[in-house]
């Protein structure tokens, strides 16, 4: 049946710049706010606008993102007419072929996309957590008549350099597009959410496609191709939160706004929930020994310690006289007796010993990723273990699956990285 609008949402991003975060996981599938993954953000915007039929081109390390989306059923797109789809790359021939740029991958599905013949298509991507109603950007589309309208969100000066800043007249058409300039014209940054017309991305599509010198990607081949075409290309403006969390500093701010007294991402908003699967887990329990205070606790947690300013997702376990400080701890971390955790973000599943203190010392450039991880902030991975008694400074890494046995000393100084055994 013909929709009017479907949505495609690029999911198959690996996310180097999260290192150790998504060294198993696909980046929409990192663990965000306690209970959810950053992919659901995407999926709830498209379930709470209207937009039923859904297409997820997943790549990299898919198997927890698959496994996560299902049928699609927290989202109420289970259905046989529409729904959600799991679109990854495929054999054309005698070998399999990559999906080449974010271009490239919709190129690659442009059949699931005429079998649905719509008028309008969403490319979303899905490493960013906000709110929207898409509806309202559709309808700001057809307003001004656009083929083409890119979401826009002003931002710092400073954080200009890495975005995709568009430059736009009064009216709010696009005059120029820049990818990570390194001098700025402009501080309207894209949010990665576009409406195209299907019949006008589609013929662009098959043009880049054709063109061996492209990167098959949608700002720098597709947007410059339709500005130099003078393409109607409109800049809809969006005023509500918004977070490229493509960084460990970022990722560790965007859990963090969720603490603040009246947090910019509302996720208490009945109007506009924000869907995942159900853990089904007993409720939280916080014993005789515990205090929190301005944190959030999922479902299955168990807190005997105390925990100050932090997200402890489900299942977690903080021991009695552990203090978790400004961290973020993820489903089924372990955090032992007497232990301190300051400013650490603990994968899945992380298992911190007795007596242990993560996240002190001065702050030293990271030895595993030097020029792109240069926070205070901590990580331990998943599956990780750290032994009874170990001191840990601030800047380090510990990789997926580190054992006891890995660490050559029970102090870690800042700025390493602990390597897992082969």
């Amino acid at each position: 049946m013909k929709k009017e609008t479907i949505a495609l949402l690029l999911a198959g991003g690996q996310g180097n710049r999260l290192g150790i975060l998504t060294k198993k996981v696909a980046k929409p599938a990192v663990f965000y706010g306690a209970k959810y993954r950053i992919i659901d953000f995407a999926l709830s915007n498209c379930a709470n606008s209207g937009v039923g039929t859904v297409g997820v081109l997943t790549q990299y390390r898919p198997l927890k993102l698959n496994s996560h989306i299902g049928i699609g059923k927290p989202w109420d797109m289970d259905r046989f007419n529409g729904g959600v789809t799991i679109l990854s790359p495929y054999s054309k021939g005698e070998v399999g072929e990559w999906y080449k740029g974010s271009a490239g991958a919709v190129y690659q599905n442009i059949h699931y996309v005429d079998e649905m013949d719509p008028k309008y298509v969403l490319v979303l991507s899905t490493d960013h957590v906000y709110k929207m109603d898409y509806r309202e950007m559709l309808g700001f589309h057809k307003a001004n008549k656009a083929e083409v309208t890119i979401s826009v969100i002003d931002v710092p000066l400073e954080e200009a350099s890495r975005l995709g800043i568009m430059s736009a007249e009064p009216s709010g058409r696009i005059t120029e597009f820049e990818e990570k300039p390194k001098a700025p014209k402009s501080t309207l940054a894209s949010m990665g959410i576009y409406v195209f017309n299907w019949d006008v991305l589609r013929r662009y599509l098959i043009a880049d496609n054709d063109d061996p010198a492209s990167s098959k990607d949608f700002g720098k081949n597709i947007i410059t191709s339709m500005l130099r075409d003078r393409i109607g290309m409109w800049a809809y403006r969006f005023e509500g939160y918004w977070k490229d969390v493509g960084t460990i500093q970022a990722y560790w701010e965007a859990n963090m706004d969720l603490l603040e007294r009246v947090p910019r991402l509302n996720l208490f908003d009945r109007n506009s929930r924000i869907y995942t699967p159900n853990p089904v887990m007993p409720a939280h329990f916080i014993g005789g020994t515990g205090d929190v205070r301005r944190s959030v606790l999922a479902e299955g947690c168990m807190v005997y310690g105390k925990v100050y300013n932090s997200i402890v997702s489900t299942g977690a376990y903080i021991g009695e006289g552990a203090e978790v400080i400004d961290s973020v701890v993820m489903p089924g971390v372990r955090i032992g007796k007497g232990s301190t955790v300051a400013k650490t973000i603990l994968c899945e599943n992380a298992r911190v010993g007795d007596r242990c203190v993560i996240g002190v010392g001065a702050m030293a450039e990271n030895a595993y990723m030097p020029e792109i991880y240069c926070t205070d902030i901590d990580v331990i991975g998943e599956d990780a273990t750290v032994p009874d008694g170990t001191m840990i400074g601030k800047n380090v890494a510990v990789d997926n699956g580190v054992k006891a046995s890995d660490f050559k000393g029970v102090t870690v100084a800042s700025g390493s990285y602990v390597a897992a055994s082969a």
